[in-house]
């Protein structure tokens, strides 16, 4: 077996045992699905199981172990001609319009995850990992230093608000609106200093 059609067959069944956790969680709530059900619906064997996650809450939630460091990886391979805001913006654009063509996995996902609080802490937990490599990989970018410096830290909050907010909004218009159009209105937001809206404003 090549090694290319190995790792192709462990994502299948890592992909299998995520959608598998979503779909039973769904029907039947958190607390009363276990590990063993998982790997029943994915037809594989609770040892398995544990091969690609460590427990029920990370199946729900799905994250693979690479990415939180992702979005740093997109981000470095971006042209250096674009500042770091139109490099995160374009690697997030790249990524919801990802998210939007899985449409039975994120949808499913969101609502899960939505309607189970202690797996938005997790999921929560994960986008603080991903912020904290994406900082590191503004501060090399940009010859500033995590820690000491604002703007890598602040950045790669911001860009995380803006994903998490833009994911919020979709949950909300019950997944018909356009995710990567969704991202582009909170980069518009932020581009332009974040006025108030005509409403809102005294």
């Amino acid at each position: 077996m090549t090694e290319g059609l190995r790792e192709r067959k462990k994502l299948a069944t890592r992909q299998a045992l995520h959608l598998a956790a979503l779909q039973l969680v769904a029907e039947r709530g958190l607390d009363a699905v276990s590990v063993d059900d998982i790997a029943e619906r994915a037809q594989v064997s609770s040892r398995t199981f544990f091969n690609y996650f460590p427990s029920k809450v990370d199946a729900v939630v799905g994250l693979d172990p690479t990415t939180p460091f992702q979005v740093s990886s997109d981000f470095s391979a971006r042209p250096a001609t674009e500042s770091p805001v139109q490099a995160l913006r374009a690697v997030q654009r790249a990524r919801a319009q990802e998210m939007a063509e899985e449409e039975e996995l994120w949808p499913l996902r969101m609502t899960v995850i939505d309607a189970h609080p202690s797996l938005v802490q997790r999921l929560i937990a994960a986008f603080g990992e991903a912020e904290l490599a994406l900082a590191e990989a503004i501060a090399e970018r940009t010859g500033t230093r995590v820690g000491v410096d604002v703007y890598p830290t602040l950045l790669a909050a911001v860009q995380g608000c803006a994903m998490r907010i833009s994911l919020q909004r979709w949950v909300a218009t019950d997944f018909t609106a356009s995710l990567p159009d969704l991202v582009d209105e909170a980069w518009d937001a932020l581009a332009a200093g974040l006025p108030a809206p005509p409403r809102a404003a005294t």
